[in-house]
């Protein structure tokens, strides 16, 4: 059975927070400071820096997505190493998502030359990632994503599964600490390139 990799989109494939905080300044008057990767605190109003409540801020999240996906702008690298690794291997997109904005994704995707099964996701990607395992058949699988969460679930879950913490953002990057349920940060697709072989050798 081939290698498989599953691997995250925003953040990993395409640029998101840049591109999502252009949009609440532009069209809500509203500044996103990311100091620590976190959502909860990051949303402000101009007006009167009062903090967006949970629930405002994901009804701008379902705001941006799907209609304001062309925005976001492709990872360097991460289009050349993936059609390079898709050679030996299987590769999923796991998304966190609304299933509503699975086909917007593939297309958004496929506009940027990757073109991979897509999957749509809530909450932790432990239970996904396990069950993508047993239905490749994987003799080994790689995961990558942004969020340490996410790491920790598929930790849990799928713990003979080689996990990736990757930040494509750099200001994020920069004040982000490493995963500690992933086995190694890296941030750039070049960089990760040989990293991932080395794990699908282990075959």
């Amino acid at each position: 059975m081939k290698p498989l990799l599953i691997t995250d989109c925003d953040e990993v494939l395409l640029h998101m927070v840049r591109h999502f905080g252009e949009w609440l300044g532009e069209t809500h008057a509203i500044d996103l400071a990311l100091q620590d990767g976190d959502f909860a605190d990051a949303m402000r109003r101009r007006s009167d820096g009062s903090r967006l409540a949970p629930e405002e801020m994901w009804a701008m999240l379902d705001a941006f997505f799907p209609q304001e996906m062309e925005r976001q702008t492709l990872v360097p690298d991460a289009r050349e190493v993936l059609g390079r690794l898709s050679q030996i291997a299987d590769i999923v997109v796991l998304t966190n998502l609304r299933d509503h904005c699975r086909d917007h994704r593939i297309t958004q995707l496929a506009n940027h030359g990757i073109v991979h099964r897509v999957e749509c996701n809530q909450g932790g990607k432990g239970q996904p990632v396990a069950r993508l395992v047993e239905e490749h058949g994987a003799s080994v699988a790689v995961f990558v994503d942004d969020l340490a969460t996410h790491h920790e679930s598929v930790a849990r879950h799928a713990p003979g599964v080689f996990r990736l913490h990757m930040i494509a953002e750099p200001s994020l990057a920069a004040v982000v600490p490493p995963a500690p349920h992933a086995h190694a940060r890296i941030d750039d697709w070049r960089s990760a390139e040989p990293w991932i072989l080395a794990r699908f050798a282990q075959a």
